[in-house]
């Protein structure tokens, strides 16, 4: 039986579009890592102010990675070529600092989405998210903020959207019931996740991840 219109608009949302790279032979292309990583901040960006200092510090940091990436594409191709070049050559960690900085900021995002898409599947719909995001920002970046910058993000979290307001948010208008949009959310964020993770354990196994606190 053929689909109504609007079953066919319900199918998926803008953000099932959106995708981290596969890791090949576990390397991460730079360019398209870089090009994901805009579109998860123009997604945060739409909330305001809530998320505005980490995305100030993470449009940084893709800045710096992107002018490293730059400088010479062929061997900069994948990220873990393009740090293990610059730790090979000792004279600046600006890649290797950025991209670990990049990382624990689209981590705090991937826990915050992820606990909005667990709190769905378990039949809730949890309308103050405040605890998910100080959640997510405890087990990511709290433990390399000093205490000012601690400080300032419990402040920023009281303007977290409710969950409402926050999928509204990201659908931009689009006929997208919640179901759909946490659906395509939850297979993104699953892809987001193994890039995450992929450079987590490529940090560890080189000794390049640094915890002091800012």
């Amino acid at each position: 039986m053929a689909l109504s219109s609007d079953e066919s608009v319900q199918k998926i949302s803008s953000i099932s579009k959106l995708h981290f790279p596969d890791i090949v032979d576990d390397k991460i292309c730079t360019e398209e890592f870089l090009h994901a990583s805009r579109d998860i901040i123009r997604i945060v960006e739409k909330f305001g102010k809530l998320f505005a200092p980490v995305i100030y510090d993470m449009n940084g940091n893709i800045e710096k990675l992107n002018n490293k990436y730059f400088l010479d594409k062929e061997k900069h191709n994948t990220l873990q070529d393009m740090i293990l070049l610059e730790k090979e050559k000792g004279d600046t960690i600006i890649a290797t600092d950025a991209l670990m900085w990049l990382r624990r900021g689209l981590y705090m995002i991937l826990l915050f989405f992820e606990k909005i898409v667990e709190d769905h599947n378990a039949g809730k719909a949890t309308e103050d998210l405040v605890a998910f995001l100080k959640e997510a920002y405890k087990l990511s970046l709290e433990p390399y903020h000093g205490w000012m910058v601690q400080q300032l993000f419990g402040l920023l979290s009281r303007m977290v959207p409710s969950r409402t307001q926050l999928l509204q948010t990201i659908t931009d208008g689009e006929n997208v019931k919640d179901e759909i949009l946490l659906r395509d959310m939850d297979t993104y964020l699953k892809t987001l996740r193994v890039n995450i993770e992929a450079l987590q354990i490529f940090y560890e196994k080189y000794e390049l991840e640094n915890n002091d606190k800012v």
